[in-house]
């Protein structure tokens, strides 16, 4: 039996982390169902994800084979592969391959952890009179992190050449996370800024963004 066949179930949340996913999915026609769960700020949402994720955090994916998949840039980097000649990743014995891995990677281990604890400070145990210092640390990194990473990249049309990737879907919504991201990662990262506009103009992608990250009056911050 083919495992890549059939709809995906996805744990998340309008404005989160599964929409990337959400996104690639839609551009390659796979059925999926979303069943909402605005984790960090919902108890009950948090009980609905448990029995799939013990750590009670979207997105948490079930593939069509019923395993189970955490961690946005996982899932992604498996979506792109098991959709072959879809653009969404460089195969295996492309150059850009390793670049790929390298910037999927980063942007959930440098970038997208760090707005986790942005979120609340106190998730990692920092008193509630230090929250402001830390917020703004954080801030400074984030906008840091992306400077490095705007440096290293040359983008084509796109971030690594001429077919949008996973990647772009990634950077696209990971920097619209918080208050006036967007904003700040224009002016972090300029290169990119370009890339990510592109991908916010996608058509086959037009409808989707209203619904699941719309960019309603003021978004960019």
């Amino acid at each position: 039996m083919d495992r890549t066949l059939g709809s995906w179930t996805i744990y998340g949340a309008a404005c989160s982390g599964s929409v990337p996913i959400e996104a690639a999915l839609t551009l390659v026609q796979i059925p999926y169902s979303v069943i909402e769960a605005i984790t960090w700020a919902d108890a009950a949402a948090q009980e609905r994800v448990a029995p799939v994720n013990p750590l009670r955090q979207v997105p948490t994916v079930i593939l069509p084979g019923g395993e189970v998949m955490t961690e946005s840039a996982a899932i992604l980097i498996h979506l792109a592969d098991s959709q072959p000649g879809s653009g969404l990743a460089p195969p295996v014995y492309d150059p850009a391959r390793a670049q790929f891995l390298r910037w999927m990677n980063y942007v959930s281990a440098a970038i997208y952890s760090l707005h986790w604890i942005l979120v609340d400070p106190q998730r990692i145990g920092v008193a509630p009179t230090l929250h402001a210092p830390v917020t703004r640390a954080l801030g400074e990194r984030i906008a840091a992190c992306w400077q490095f990473m705007d440096a290293q990249l040359e983008p084509g049309t796109y971030l690594l050449g001429e077919d949008l990737s996973v990647l772009d879907l990634y950077v696209a919504v990971v920097s619209r996370f918080g208050p006036c991201w967007r904003r700040n990662f224009y002016g972090a990262a300029p290169r990119m800024a370009k890339v990510v506009r592109r991908v916010d103009a996608e058509p086959r992608l037009a409808a989707f963004w209203a619904r699941r990250y719309p960019f309603e009056d003021g978004w960019e911050g």
